[in-house]
């Protein structure tokens, strides 16, 4: 099998328009979370979220591409260009042939499907814009990026509610080590932050008013955020051949399904994920000095995953670091888990792990080392990333340092 390494990382969400703002956000355990702003926001119970400010789409996009790009679209583009411009590849002949995309994404294009209710059911008009289908589409910022970039391989969108991205992630790596493809470009992107995607939420009764507290006793729900990460992932001899800059090295994963409820979470279909990815990557559980945890703030989520390390690793449980970015950047939704690799390159290359931000008091059923507040210097030689979604949908990645 062919070894698989990142060689280039592109993002935008709450915490930064690129790669280096958001480590240095996360650095310094900065906090993205703040009031909404959004139309008819005061009708809104939970009326907090991760949004990505200071963003002037029309100062990056066309008048042409916009009226084809729906906000989910042109944050998978806005990374993909960071990402493949650090790369440095560009692709043509049997290359561009091979290559391809696989984006993880749940709600598609959420804001244009907004905008389209409000015309038709609160305007009253009886037309909307001939691109709205092409525009909503869950698989249309997989395709805008094949054809910005020419990449004429295997190109689609994975839907698995949180874990798409690292399910996407997954299908990618798996690709480039089976010979199928050179170079994949993956990652995942979500912009539910509207007013049908927050009162939807809203429904479910899991989300938090004042902030994201991951593995604290106080904790009270999740915050939804948005953006995009997206990477390269390609051959690690093709990589080196052409000098590549290589960021860490994906070595495993593994997938499972609880088979149990729709919403609440099995720390037994967790566990088997996390030590799967294990046993796929080949290392040992006392290698892992970093988990970056789904830590979504929630009661249930929180307790289960903390419960499913402890059953894989052991007594090395209290000597590994987890954190959960997600009280810094939100909650993506099928963008998540590929912001938080972000936080696992980070960890390998740079040495920094990531805080968990908001801890303010300790639960006895999360006794795990969860980085609270402040990040930590550490050498990590090899980190987890964990993904656990509605349905009972888990993949987790595993990545080692270069």
């Amino acid at each position: 099998m062919k070894r698989v390494v990142i060689t280039g990382a592109g993002t935008i969400n709450a915490l930064g328009h690129n790669v280096p703002e958001t480590f240095e956000a996360m650095r310094e355990g900065h906090c993205g979370i703040g009031p909404l702003e959004m139309r008819d926001v005061e009708r809104l119970a939970v009326q907090i979220g991760a949004q990505v400010s200071d963003f002037a789409s029309d100062k990056i996009f066309n008048r042409q591409q916009l009226a084809l790009y729906d906000r989910f679209t042109q944050f998978a583009l806005i990374a993909a260009r960071e990402a493949l411009a650090q790369s440095g590849l560009e692709f043509s002949g049997a290359l561009s042939a091979k290559s391809g995309v696989v984006l993880g994404n749940s709600g598609g294009g959420m804001q244009t499907l907004d905008e389209n209710y409000r015309t038709v059911y609160e305007d009253g008009k009886n037309r909307v814009h001939p691109f709205v289908v092409p525009k909503l589409m869950n698989n249309a910022a997989a395709s805008h990026i094949s054809m910005e970039f020419n990449l004429k391989g295997p190109s689609f969108t994975v839907a698995s509610a949180c874990a798409s991205s690292n399910h996407a992630m997954a299908q990618a790596f798996q690709m480039v080590r089976s010979g199928m493809a050179p170079v994949m470009i993956t990652g995942g992107t979500e912009s539910m932050l509207c007013f049908g995607g927050v009162k939807a939420w809203e429904g479910l009764r899991v989300m938090s008013k004042d902030a994201c507290r991951p593995f604290s006793a106080t904790r009270n729900g999740m915050v939804q955020g948005e953006g995009a990460g997206v990477f390269v992932f390609e051959e690690m001899d093709h990589a080196k051949a052409r000098g590549a800059d290589i960021l860490a090295e994906v070595i495993g994963f593994a997938m499972t399904s609880d088979a149990a409820d729709i919403v609440m979470p099995s720390r037994h279909g967790a566990s088997r994920a996390i030590a799967g990815a294990l046993e796929d990557a080949g290392v040992n559980r006392d290698e892992v000095g970093y988990i970056n945890a789904h830590g979504t703030g929630t009661a249930a989520n929180d307790k289960t995953e903390c419960s499913a390390v402890a059953d894989v690793f052991g007594p090395h449980a209290d000597r590994l670091m987890m954190s959960s970015t997600k009280s810094m950047h939100g909650h993506l939704i099928g963008g998540t888990g590929a912001v938080e690799l972000l936080a696992c390159i980070m960890a390998l290359r740079d040495g920094v792990v990531a805080p968990t931000i908001g801890y303010e008091e300790a639960d006895p059923e999360c006794a795990l080392d969860v980085v609270p507040n402040e990040a930590r210097e550490a050498s990590i030689e090899v980190a987890l990333s964990n993904a656990f979604a509605f349905g009972g949908l888990n993949a987790v990645l595993a990545l080692r340092r270069i």
